[in-house]
């Protein structure tokens, strides 16, 4: 069997790299008209001549921005010593998150997959420590975790309530072995109590009672092994608080952050410690993402954090106060028609993220700056218009425009490889999860 990689250990002193510095799209001077001249602007050019003759639409990631954020993260655990899970779905490509584990060293450790289905090809291909963060007790994804832990897999699937850890331990039972278990806290905020919460919908172990209920009912249980804790902080590590000229709105942000950070802190740690008193040794206890890594990593309950975004850098990961990535994923597509004067149109585009239904889930045009969806046709399946600038760089039609998805993970399910460019130059092409015949959820 192919050896697995399973990085371990504290990060040995102060990781390599420094923080990644201003992510592009920052305007750098000025142009007649008073149009700023960005950073986009620029790339623009540099890609769309790397990328002459090629086909689109097409993916890529800049790999000198791509390193630029696995140093980045790392030095965000510099001092307090906490390893990073790379969270899988935000990548979904083998060669980068073998590449993250490369480039990052012992400052990064373990996956945290989303699904058991992706955990088992992790596994297949070289990985271990693989985290799955969403609970899942249908027959075929409990068989494979039966199956691969019999194979000698670190694998650990989520569970939130008393008839998962049931199923699951039937299940490790019959077949003899120890199925590995981790409760998902619930860290939304709930100032008001009950009737107000400010997150996402998870799991339903809110409270310390609630959790110490499970974690007593996964004690009496033959056949499963208690092994970690964790909780997302959803409404910080995905909410952004520092928009542009946006002051009143970012300060009221940060402000509603600071006191939900100081509650769950409070709350996670007297959690975890009730689960210490209980006996239970855990392996991990897991927190955070990528707009938290920074209040989560101060969390002395917290054993390691997870980062995924931060590596692509998508649109809703542009603007945040303690963190600042480079973006260094995009797509491309090829002008196909100009309707009219200062007016383009792009073929396919249609690469709408998930979430609430708002035009931030739309793709960011990015290269050239400036363009602007057209209210009653947005981004579409077949075909994108798009409005140019005032001084916008030339374009005409194959000239490509360049975008970024909204969100992380989604990207590669839309394209069966990536470009890898390096020092300005195609390095290679690797296939995604997609490419290799792959479509988890």
């Amino acid at each position: 069997m192919e050896k697995k990689v399973k990085p371990a250990g504290k990060p040995a002193g102060k990781p390599a790299g420094k923080p990644a510095g201003k992510p592009a799209g920052k305007p750098a001077g000025k142009q007649k008209g008073g149009r700023m001249k960005s950073d986009w602007d620029i790339d623009y050019q540099k890609y769309k001549s790397i990328f002459a003759g090629e086909r689109f639409p097409l993916a890529f990631v800049d790999l000198d921005r791509f390193d630029k954020n696995i140093d980045y993260v790392a030095v965000t655990q510099a001092k307090t010593f906490k390893t990073i899970r790379v969270a899988s779905k935000s990548i979904r490509c083998l060669s980068l998150i073998k590449r993250i584990f490369e480039k990052g060293g012992p400052a990064y450790k373990g996956i945290l997959a989303f699904t058991m289905e992706e955990a088992g090809f992790l596994f297949d291909n070289g990985f271990d420590d693989i985290l799955v963060a969403y609970p899942s007790v249908q027959q075929s994804d409990v068989s494979l975790f039966v199956e691969k832990t019999g194979q000698g897999a670190d694998i650990c699937l989520m569970a939130d309530s008393a008839q998962h850890l049931e199923i699951l331990s039937r299940s490790g039972r019959k077949a003899g072995i120890r199925l590995k278990v981790c409760l998902d806290m619930d860290m939304s905020y709930r100032p008001l109590g009950s009737s107000m919460h400010i997150g996402v919908r998870r799991s339903p172990l809110h409270t310390k009672g609630q959790v110490l209920a499970l974690v007593k009912k996964a004690k009496q249980l033959p056949g499963i092994t208690l092994c970690g804790m964790m909780g997302y902080e959803a409404q910080i590590a995905s909410v952004n608080d520092n928009f542009p000229s946006k002051c009143v709105k970012n300060t009221i942000l940060r402000m509603f952050k600071k006191a939900s950070i100081k509650e769950l802190t409070k709350r996670r740690g007297e959690i975890v410690k009730a689960v210490a008193d209980e006996g239970i040794q855990l392996e991990f206890v897991n927190g955070g993402g990528s707009g938290s890594l920074v209040s989560t990593g101060k969390d002395d309950s917290v054993t390691e954090v997870t980062a995924g975004s931060a590596f692509f850098a998508p649109g809703l990961f542009r603007y945040f106060s303690e963190v600042e990535f480079v973006p260094s994923a995009f797509f491309g597509l090829q002008v196909t028609r100009i309707p009219q004067k200062a007016m383009i149109t792009c073929q396919g585009g249609g690469y709408v993220a998930s979430g609430e239904v708002n035009q931030n889930r739309l793709p960011w045009p990015v290269m050239p700056q400036g363009l602007a969806f057209i209210p009653m046709e947005c981004a579409g399946e077949v075909q994108t218009p798009l409005m140019l600038p005032k001084a916008c760089p030339s374009i005409g039609l194959s000239d490509p425009v360049f975008f970024q998805h909204a969100k992380a993970g989604e990207l590669c399910e839309r394209f069966n490889q990536l470009y890898l460019l390096k020092d300005k130059k195609i390095k290679e092409k690797v296939p995604t999860y997609r490419g290799q015949g792959n479509a988890f959820l």
